[in-house]
């Protein structure tokens, strides 16, 4: 791709077609998130279609305008990862970003032909097993993500680790390029925490072959995310973004929030009851159905994240006072963020002086 930035895959319905095609055709790497595509491209073509053939789709669409797009798919959506990975290979993705988990079954799934696959790593051990595993599969990462603690969403740290000196982006960077060296010498992207121009131009310096940010994009016109949720971020402050695990995410990790998203707030005071009608994030019963949910079965410690994301992105199906509420999720640079751009004056912004780098043939 001409440059090296990568827009980060928001879901749920936030990273749509609308703002991965247009980074896409400004130079970056624009990616879809597949969580949710489902419903989300059912009502938007007005008939039912399964996960393999909204991925299919919306892909389609990311690639319309030229350039490269691809998906995010989370691990942790196991009911239908496999469908979605299959689709997007099928559709001619350029790339797979994997991660909400470790991707370690990614390669054996499909002949990924022309996509590349790339897994989310916050560290140099995770990036390690990653290669030993994938080398069984006769496969090497086509390139990784590293995210730092400063990202919104999952995370790949505790809560008590996010702030940690040892656990900054800068300090996890050197031991993943080695461990990419080591393993094939491949692209290393860092991610989380990032905001402006020079912090590209810094991580480049530092030896990471690209950036990928969300909280920017999620900024952006082009963006699927309400607008009520994008006033959220614009008017963030620092201590308005926190990690949240009880209650947290039904998927076990540590999640970024706004404070204010209603859905959490009503969480803290046990509000809302238990109910899971969306089911992205279930598990596996005894049976080996598809059936459990730790926020379908307690609001303890859990939020629906499946309703409370639908809802932050304006597909809220629910009826009047049993409207779903939204969860907002961010980076930390959330608090930076005083207006929304479009894609192509972000995209200006970050890229500035940035040397461009020869197209793939």
């Amino acid at each position: 791709m001409p440059l090296p930035l990568v827009q980060g895959g928001m879901g749920i319905g936030v990273s749509l077609h609308p703002l991965a095609s247009a980074v896409a055709a400004a130079g970056g790497l624009g990616l879809l998130s597949s969580a949710g595509l489902d419903r989300i491209v059912s009502r938007r073509i007005g008939r039912k279609v399964g996960t393999y053939e909204a991925v299919r789709i919306e892909v389609a669409a990311a690639k319309a305008r030229g350039g490269f797009a691809g998906i995010n798919i989370m691990v942790a959506l196991q009911r239908d990862f496999e469908a979605s990975v299959r689709g997007a290979i099928d559709a001619g993705a350029d790339a797979i970003v994997s991660g909400a988990g470790l991707p370690l079954s990614l390669p054996g799934i499909q002949a990924p032909r022309g996509t590349a696959l790339v897994p989310i790593v916050s560290s140099a051990r995770a990036l390690n097993l990653i290669c030993r595993r994938w080398e069984r599969l006769h496969y090497r990462p086509d390139a990784v993500v590293l995210e730092g603690p400063l990202a919104g969403g999952h995370l790949g740290f505790r809560a008590d680790q996010a702030e940690l000196e040892e656990n900054s982006l800068e300090r996890l960077l050197p031991p993943v390029k080695e461990t990419a060296v080591a393993h094939g010498d491949f692209p290393v992207i860092v991610a989380g925490g990032i905001y402006s121009h020079e912090d590209v131009r810094r991580f480049l310096a530092l030896g990471a072959d690209g950036v990928q940010m969300g909280t920017r994009f999620l900024a952006t016109e082009e963006s699927s995310a309400s607008a009520a949720y994008k006033r959220a971020v614009v008017r963030a402050r620092p201590e308005d973004l926190i990690v949240a695990t009880a209650p947290g995410s039904p998927c076990g990790l540590p999640f970024r929030v706004l404070r204010e998203s209603p859905m959490y707030q009503s969480a803290l005071v046990r509000a809302r009851p238990p109910r899971c009608d969306k089911g992205y994030v279930l598990l596996k019963d005894a049976q080996g159905r598809y059936a459990r949910c730790a926020a379908k079965e307690s609001n303890e410690q859990h939020f629906c994240i499946c309703d409370g994301l639908f809802s932050a992105a304006g597909y809220d199906a629910g009826r009047d006072a049993d409207k779903d509420e939204p969860l907002y999720t961010a980076g930390t640079i959330a608090a930076r963020v005083d207006r929304i751009l479009s894609v192509s004056d972000l995209m200006a912004e970050l890229a500035g002086t940035l040397v461009v780098l020869p197209t793939a043939a």
